[in-house]
């Protein structure tokens, strides 16, 4: 096959795999495409579940005995060990596949080893920088190699870039389709997270609704002296979903059993002299602690620009509202960042556009 094909058939597997997003957590997303040797699909399947068969299993169990001599195209490197399914490079060693083009290496050293594993079984292997597949691994890197979520991060704005009047009017910039997409965001996500001042201001309940949620997110507020109100929508919506309140070690001990006893669960941190917390800290307990894999941020602009200053921020949803406030009093998306030179400030690069009706959906990536 020519190398354009080869990039067709793995885009057609890195569609596959996003249909597992928000089911196969904290696993990564993984497709699969098996090929004849005449090119016709004999497969296309994906990861469906933590815990479930692997995609190239799910492809090889559709191929059948077509497999045998077949091209097998697959997001990322096939497993080598035993968890809670057999790995994955037998199976191919097994249905007597030719060739094996992968999209992206396995960053996790206790599933590494595919491709030696097949080229040792006398399997072809050709490995691709394959963008796409990447990009879907991305969220397993930064848990492998960093040991924290991947980080999420959503707002709405106007065409000139305020999220609310200068008086904190902000319900709604966005339009129905794109609040309902962000409720199925809120359903594939483990947590999803905001600052008191969000809290304060919104009541919000940042729970799911009127959508199929595919996970119970947590929430998650950064609240640094335990000012979440007891009667707020947070606390009333307990049962729904489980509040985690990031505060100071010496918050007061009154407040803080008053939520312990509603319901929440509090997590003592230590603050800098500055009186800000190490949210790097904050965020590998929330992976080490809590299992949180993937994490969203609905939050005001102190907290987006914190969690941006020290580089917290790997993805970003921008939904795009077709609305002009042309006021330098109103407020922006995020603040607290300070750079002298364009360089120096946080990049990203472009996932994809979406319209949702007649607001536009932005996705971007950090650089």
């Amino acid at each position: 096959m020519t190398p354009t094909l080869d990039r067709h058939w793995l885009d057609r597997a890195a569609q596959a795999a996003a249909l597992g997003h928000g089911y196969v957590a904290p696993n990564p997303p993984v497709g699969c495409a098996i090929v004849s040797p005449d090119g016709t699909l004999l497969a296309l399947a994906h990861h469906r579940r933590c815990s479930d068969a692997h995609a190239e299993v799910n492809a090889l169990a559709m191929a059948g005995d077509g497999a045998t001599g077949a091209t097998v195209f697959v997001t990322l490197e096939p497993c080598t060990h035993q968890g809670h399914t057999g790995p994955c490079t037998k199976a191919l060693l097994d249905a007597g596949v030719a060739r094996v083009v992968i999209g992206c290496a396995d960053g996790n050293p206790v599933a590494a080893g595919g491709i030696e594993a097949l080229r040792a079984g006398g399997i072809q292997v050709d490995l691709l920088h394959h963008q796409p597949s990447h990009d879907l691994a991305a969220p397993h890197r930064r848990r492998c190699i960093d040991g924290r979520p991947w980080v999420r991060c959503k707002w709405a704005q106007t065409l000139d870039g305020y999220v609310a009047t200068r008086t904190g009017h902000s319900q709604w910039i966005s339009n129905a389709t794109s609040r309902r997409q962000v409720h199925r965001e809120r359903g594939r996500v483990d947590a999803v997270l905001t600052g008191i001042g969000t809290v304060l201001a919104d009541d919000c309940r940042l729970t799911v609704r009127n959508v199929k949620a595919r996970r119970t997110p947590a929430r998650v507020v950064i609240d640094r002296d335990l000012r979440t109100p007891p009667a707020c929508k947070l606390l009333q919506t307990i049962g729904e979903a489980p509040l985690h309140l990031v505060a100071r070690e010496s918050a007061d001990a009154t407040r803080k059993q008053v939520l312990l006893d509603a319901g929440a669960i509090i997590h003592d941190f230590p603050c800098h002299t500055d009186g800000r917390f190490d949210l790097d800290a904050v965020m590998r307990h929330l992976w080490s602690h809590c299992g949180f894999a993937e994490v969203l941020v609905e939050a005001g602009p102190k907290l987006i620009g914190a969690l941006l200053a020290d580089s917290l921020i790997d993805e970003l949803a921008i939904y795009l509202a077709p609305r002009l406030l042309g006021d330098g009093a109103a407020m922006p998306p995020l603040a607290g960042l300070f750079s002298d030179k364009l360089e120096q400030s946080p990049g990203f690069r472009l996932l994809g556009t979406h319209r949702r009706a007649g607001d536009a959906l932005l996705r971007y990536i950090a650089n």
